[in-house]
């Protein structure tokens, strides 16, 4: 039986398919029967380009127990990029105040 599990998400990036590289317009994320994983239903993510015909796609199918490892590493990641990007925006910050002239005082 088929779960009705599909979330939509818009996204930007790039895949790899068929040996080439094409824009990522949407993310796909399922719960149903896997097409090709050994397994029974699985998490299967599709990284897709609506504007593009339907065999410009990444797919992935994922048992439970992968996706969620997938999900813990992913939000590890992200959270890790958040500190790099905040760290990141600081310097430039204190680089442009180091920059700015020096107005005398009245």
């Amino acid at each position: 039986m088929c779960t009705s599990i599909v979330e939509i998400a818009p996204a930007e990036g790039m895949a790899k398919a068929d040996g080439e590289w094409f824009e990522v317009t949407h993310s796909v994320v399922a719960y149903d029967h896997a097409r090709h994983a050994l397994a029974g239903d699985v998490i299967t993510l599709d990284f897709i380009n609506t504007e593009l015909p339907p065999g410009a796609r990444a797919a992935v199918e994922l048992t439970l127990d992968a996706a969620k490892a997938l999900h813990a590493a992913l939000a590890k990641a992200i959270a890790e990029a958040e500190i790099e990007e905040a760290e990141r925006a600081e310097s430039i910050a204190e680089q442009a105040r180091r920059k700015a002239p020096v107005r005398a005082a009245a």
